[in-house]
């Protein structure tokens, strides 16, 4: 589970959210999953957007209309509000066939998202299912109709660098087959982020989803690769602006899952 944004301000009730894999088998290259959530109040609220390796596509189905979060390296207070919607984790392939341009273009942005027809069915289907299955056909869709990707080693650079047992940007490179100079240029523009920060944003929200479970620091800090607590302690004060208590309670209140499958958007 990656966490994308949590409210700036206390809710009332908990927000509610459920996540769901894309159906579409084919689409993982493009898609990093899907997310449902209702704010405590059903209201457009604030949010804290928090550091992605990804972008994230936000869509308000009440009518406030729809964003896209590029990677980013730490949190950020969104201008823009939202409250009940769909949101869509995209890779850097997935935004250049869905958007039409290199995830580098909405590195530390949000920007608007003018889809209006995708906005209105999403807003006439009652269930998350039937939402979650339109977002399939759409992705399909744009994926088919795409004319350009992006080099193949940075797409898997990108993945590897976020796995638990990440070797670190020199090994990855060498397995590539590519110098570490050329990897970083690219992702410069497929990405938007270096290849280290893309690991340092996994690391960090491994750890965040270890205190959303209320995992004890210690164990955190050791199970996520940092030196120790104060080190874990430090980069969540440097990406989220939140010391490790208030993030947890923070997540506490912000993520309550219902029965479905994780969604790391």
């Amino acid at each position: 589970m990656l966490v994308h944004s949590l409210p700036v301000e206390p809710q009332p009730a908990p927000c509610a959210n459920v996540g769901g894999a894309s159906a579409g088998r084919h689409l993982g290259a493009y898609v990093l999953g899907y997310a449902g959530f209702r704010s405590g109040t059903g209201a457009a609220i604030n949010h804290r957007v928090l550091p992605v390796a990804g972008a994230t596509l936000v869509i308000d189905v009440d009518g406030y209309g729809a964003v896209v979060t590029g990677p980013r390296r730490r949190a950020v207070i969104a201008a823009e509000r939202w409250g009940h919607g769909v949101t869509v984790g995209l890779t850097p392939a997935g935004v250049r066939a869905v958007l039409g341009m290199p995830m580098g273009e909405l590195a530390e942005a949000i920007v608007s998202f003018d889809e209006p027809a995708l906005v209105e069915r999403l807003a006439a289907a009652a269930a998350w299912g039937d939402r979650f299955a339109i977002l399939d056909g759409w992705v399909e869709r744009k994926v088919r109709q795409a004319r350009h990707g992006i080099d193949p080693r940075i797409a898997a650079a990108w993945e590897q660098l976020q796995r638990p047992d990440s070797p670190g940007v020199e090994v990855v490179a060498a397995r590539l087959g590519v110098r570490r100079r050329l990897l970083e240029q690219g992702f410069q523009h497929d990405v938007g982020i270096p290849p280290g920060t893309v690991a340092r944003i996994a690391r960090f929200q491994r750890g965040a989803g270890m205190l959303a479970g209320q995992v004890a620091l210690g164990r955190a800090a050791v199970e996520c690769g940092y030196a120790d607590q104060p080190h874990l302690t430090r980069e969540v004060r440097a990406m989220s602006g939140c010391t490790p208590a208030e993030l947890r309670r923070h997540l506490h209140l912000a993520q309550s899952f219902k029965t479905a499958p994780p969604t790391p958007a």
